[in-house]
């Protein structure tokens, strides 16, 4: 899999879930990113909130998954500055290289 951090600046287990995150990246901004390629979405990590580009694939990962629902739990997902993920970037990082 392949993530990568952003310059700085089996489907989901529930379905109202996965659209309330794809109707949330979608409604991201006014206008589309330049730098978003289609079939990826951001998110924020860390203590100092870093972005990373991730495929939409992401959101049928287990490990993925664990981690929406804890940025759910702590934060709802009715916020305005995208989805942030409450975890360190070494955890984050390390959950994606490894091999699937």
């Amino acid at each position: 899999m392949a993530i990568w951090k952003a310059n700085k600046s089996n489907a989901m287990a529930s379905s109202p879930v996965k659209q309330i995150i794809l109707n949330k990246c979608s409604s991201l901004g006014k206008k589309p990113s330049v730098d978003i390629p289609k079939g990826h979405f951001p998110v924020y990590v860390g203590e100092n909130r870093n972005r990373y580009i991730v495929p939409l694939r992401f959101l049928s990962c287990p490990n993925f998954r664990c981690f929406l629902q804890q940025a759910e739990e702590e934060f709802g997902f009715h916020h305005e500055n995208g989805i942030t993920l409450p975890c360190d970037e070494q955890s984050f990082c390390s959950v994606f290289s490894m091999p699937r």
